[in-house]
């Protein structure tokens, strides 16, 4: 071995650290680079879209049946069975009112009614006879006919006492006032003691099943919404990804001459919780045969939307790959896809499943 050549031992460290420092410069696995892509997390791209884009006009919730409940007859209030916001079934007692005279006179009718049977009784016993003696030939044709003349008017008093009767029994009914349908009392203006008259309300109900939502826009809009898609509806508490379709809506034909302006009805679903009668709420409208001009706006899936607390986010992923939560302002939701007004860029990529996302570090 020449005596510059260098020992074996010395040859080998050196090829090790040389194909250590290799390994360290060369690139990493994808997986290994992309947190994402090693956990299988689903994404997807933020688009931009053009095209018609819906607009909001505020509005009221409504409903679509709703009674003030009055009194058809005069009586003090003595009972009062139900308070605002209770539930009642359909023929349900609401409310009482002193009903003594007009039982007094429901008796006094039944008394004159017992009084003209009796007096029927007697003019059929006594035309009986009359015919009786008619027939032996003991009395006139004249006589005759006077007694059935009797009878009939008997007949006729007994029938019109009943009537009289009927109608008392009736006034003795409308002291007891009844839920018209199955609803909840919105408001019962009334007290014990007060005094009930005619046409003066006395509690007001609606059906919560059959509620909508009333908005007012430019007679300029509502002539283009026919033919357009259905209306979207924002509710207060509600998250902006959470807007409710429209189950069904209509355009009004008339038009304020004050204004200028078009009643727009979205019928809301039924079943909604904590939804009454002058709660706020917007209409999203968009107009029909919308032009591709418009500025461009960025949409991503709705599944992808999530909210903790106060915040409503998206986890959008960074440029080493990694979910990161990021507050973001919603728009209007269009089926499965949810515009988003601030917050991202178009060409980003979500997560589409926040929950796993969540759990990706």
């Amino acid at each position: 071995m020449p005596r510059n050549a260098p020992a074996p031992t010395f040859v080998a460290l050196r090829l090790t650290l040389a194909l250590a420092l290799l390994g360290a410069l060369s690139p990493a696995p994808a997986e290994a680079r992309d947190p994402a892509a090693a956990s299988g997390l689903a994404t997807a791209e933020v688009r931009s879209e053009r095209g018609a884009q819906p607009e909001g006009y505020d509005g009221v919730v409504q409903a679509v049946r709703q009674t003030v409940v009055a009194a058809q007859v005069a009586g003090a209030v003595v009972a009062l069975d139900v308070h605002a916001g209770d539930r009642v079934r359909a023929g349900q007692v609401l409310l009482r009112l002193d009903a003594r005279s007009a039982e007094q006179a429901a008796q006094a009718g039944d008394a004159q009614v017992q009084a003209a049977r009796a007096q029927l009784d007697t003019a059929t016993r006594s035309l009986e006879r009359q015919q009786s003696l008619y027939r032996l030939h003991y009395i006139s044709q004249a006589a005759l006919e006077q007694a059935e003349s009797a009878f009939k008017a008997t007949r006729a008093l007994v029938r019109a006492q009943l009537a009289q009767a009927g109608v008392a029994r009736t006034q003795t009914g409308l002291h007891m006032v009844r839920a018209p349908y199955a609803g909840v009392v919105a408001e019962v203006p009334v007290a014990l003691g007060d005094m009930a008259l005619p046409g003066r309300p006395l509690l007001s109900l609606y059906d919560p099943q059959a509620l909508r939502v009333s908005a007012t826009v430019p007679q300029s809009v509502a002539l283009h919404l026919s033919g357009g898609p259905s209306p979207a509806i924002e509710l207060p508490g509600l998250p902006a990804a959470q807007r409710l379709p429209a189950a069904a809506w209509q355009v009004l034909p008339t038009v304020d001459p004050a204004t200028h302006t078009v009643e727009v009805r979205a019928v809301l679903p039924a079943d909604l919780a904590g939804v009454g009668p002058g709660q706020f709420a917007r209409l999203w409208l968009t107009q029909a045969g919308g032009s591709d001009d418009g500025p461009a706006r960025l949409t991503v899936p709705l599944r992808a939307v999530v909210h903790r607390a106060e915040v409503t986010g998206l986890y959008v992923l960074d440029a080493a790959g990694r979910p990161l939560l990021r507050q973001v302002r919603l728009g209007p939701a269009q089926g499965e896809r949810v515009e988003v007004l601030a917050g991202v860029s178009a060409g980003e990529r979500v997560a589409t499943d926040p929950q796993a996302a969540a759990r990706v570090r």
